[in-house]
């Protein structure tokens, strides 16, 4: 998925926000919507999500960037209580607007397949995976009681494959030698 593209495809800010913010923590629909905007910890550089499932309470990291797009949009739209408030005051964001906030931005960005906010989790943790981030602490960020569930969520690329050395180059096996004509 071309996630530059996806993420920049919004026009409005607060779309761009929500899809920034899903991917850069690899946050699940529900956790986004009931976001507080004292959840966001610039002092230490992490998102508190409060009560995600299972009823656990967790940190993810809060990358400079997004940061910089959260402040961006706060200066814009002032939200108080929920980070992304929804249509009704004092209600969260809804998660079918949140579905077609993603829908939107696939089809803006010309992508051949429906984007869903789900696909910016799995790409999150492909992609840390890709960065050399070991599954124990993608289990952690994505808030997962169990490894194997982690497992389901990563696609290693085949660039990723590419770098590893096969065990067989590891052994101080000699040369081949020449073949006598």
């Amino acid at each position: 998925m071309g996630r530059e593209d996806t993420l920049q495809a919004p026009r409005e800010l607060t779309s761009r926000a929500i899809l920034t913010t899903l991917y850069a923590a690899g946050l699940r629909v529900s956790e986004l919507c009931h976001l507080h905007v004292t959840d966001v910890d610039s002092a230490r550089m992490v998102l508190h999500i409060r009560q995600g499932k299972g009823q656990k309470d967790r940190y993810v990291m809060l990358a400079p960037q997004l940061l910089s797009l959260l402040r961006e949009y706060w200066r814009q739209a002032k939200p108080r209580l929920w980070l992304f408030p929804g249509a009704v005051p004092g209600q969260p964001l809804r998660r079918k607007t949140v579905y077609l906030i993603c829908r939107r931005a696939g089809v803006r960005a010309h992508l051949g397949k429906a984007v869903h906010p789900h696909m910016l989790r799995h790409a999150f943790a492909s992609h840390l995976l890709d960065a050399g981030v070991d599954v124990r602490r993608l289990q952690l960020l994505l808030g997962h009681r169990s490894v194997r569930t982690t497992m389901r969520y990563l696609h290693v690329s085949p660039q990723a494959l590419a770098v590893i050395p096969s065990p067989l180059e590891l052994l101080p096996l000699p040369a081949p030698s020449e073949p006598q004509p």
